[in-house]
This record gives structure tokens, sequence and C-alpha cells, in this order.
């Protein structure tokens, strides 16, 4: 019998100038983000990633997480 594991998502805003840089936001698979779900910090991060995108951060990207 084969389990099947669900599949989590993050929504990855990578830095422009440092590779190892960046935001990760826990996200279904369509990108949404639950702002509710996010505590304030989390929330101000979130915020901020999303005013800075080509500025500081690139452009978001979905990708299969093991976020829980």
């Amino acid at each position: 019998m084969q389990t099947t594991t669900p599949t989590h998502y993050e929504l990855r805003f990578q830095s422009l100038f440092d590779s190892g840089r960046g935001f990760s936001f826990p996200c279904d698979s369509q990108g949404h983000v639950d702002l509710d779900g996010l505590g304030d910090r989390a929330r101000d991060s979130y915020l901020y990633a999303r005013a800075v995108v080509g500025l500081e951060l690139a452009t978001p990207a979905v990708q299969a997480s093991s976020f829980h």
C-alpha cells in the first residue's frame, strides 16, 4: 500500500545581489500566501518582500517545500 504525502509549497523571493539570501513563505500551489496565518513579523517581511521586487528581490517563484 502506497501512502501519498501531501505536497507543501513555499513562495520564494531570491535576493538580486546575494544568491544565499531571500525570503520564503508557506503558500498554496498557486502561490497564494495566507496573511492571516502568518505571525506579525512574517507578515511584515512578506509585505516588505513584495514591495521591493525588482529593486532588491527577484520575482517570487512557487516551489515544493518541506514546510509543515
